[in-house]
């Protein structure tokens, strides 16, 4: 497991918490470097998602410290380090009285960008994102599911955001559309990088997408490192069975 650094994306130090009764990450010590992807893969109810709202600030540990781009949280004014951050997650969460250029531009419009600055952001994410020009006067119920993605992920990229927290962002999307939107994010990361946490349950879109893999089962981490490593040398059973279905999937990117 990696050394804590300063110069992480985001840190946990003996970090547990509960969510009811159940104890939802158990003594987690992790870091997450900066300039890169790192896939978080679990099964549902392992605790993937309770890393990234940790990161962001929306849940509190009952004990240890998290971190997020070198510094703690502060829970009483989270919003300046959320600026920061840009956040996408499964059902995209457009507001549906918007059109898709309004939902879009909601956080630079909040951050008292100016309507040039807006404009000329808005037309290099829609290029960055392969989505036509025409969509911006559309409601989201007018928009496919995956340039409903693709407009999530917009909205999550405006603010130039250091560190990218993707929440199951492709999971509801069929398998041509999905395969499409990974190489639009491959493309996306080559042409304007920027560290990205993606939690998923797929393990294909682990590998193909990610440079380090965390698994995590029952709020604890199982094994941490690059793909390669993880995938070449397992720690457990657990892990092992994971990369048997692996085995034939190209390592790209990495």
């Amino acid at each position: 497991m990696s050394a804590i650094s300063t110069t992480n994306a985001a840190e946990f130090r003996s970090v547990s918490l509960h969510r009811g009764d159940v104890l939802a990450l158990d003594d987690v010590t992790l870091s997450l470097p900066l300039g890169q992807t790192t896939a978080v893969l679990g099964a549902s109810g392992s605790g993937k998602s309770t890393l990234v709202q940790l990161i962001i600030g929306l849940l509190r540990p009952d004990s240890g410290m998290v971190k997020t781009l070198g510094e703690p949280i502060d829970f009483d004014n989270p919003r300046p380090m959320r600026k920061r951050i840009g956040y996408a997650i499964q059902d995209v969460s457009l507001f549906p009285h918007l059109d898709v250029r309004s939902n879009i531009l909601l956080p630079a419009a909040l951050s008292g960008w100016s309507r040039a600055e807006q404009t000329s952001r808005l037309d290099e994410l829609l290029q960055l994102m392969r989505l036509p020009a025409s969509v911006v006067d559309r409601y989201p119920h007018e928009l496919s599911g995956g340039q409903q993605q693709r407009a999530g992920l917009c909205r999550a990229m405006v603010l130039r955001p250091e560190l990218l927290l993707l929440d199951e962002p492709f999971s509801g999307l069929d398998t041509m559309t999905r395969k499409s939107i990974h190489e639009q994010f491959l493309d996306m990361q080559r042409q304007a990088p920027v560290s990205t946490v993606l939690v998923t349950h797929d393990p294909q879109e682990a590998i193909n997408l990610s440079h380090d893999l965390v698994v995590i089962r029952r709020g604890r981490v199982q094994q941490y490192g690059p793909v390669s490593e993880v995938t070449g040398n397992p720690a457990n059973d657990y892990v092992r069975d994971l990369c048997t279905a692996l085995e034939s999937l190209p390592v790209a990117g990495h």
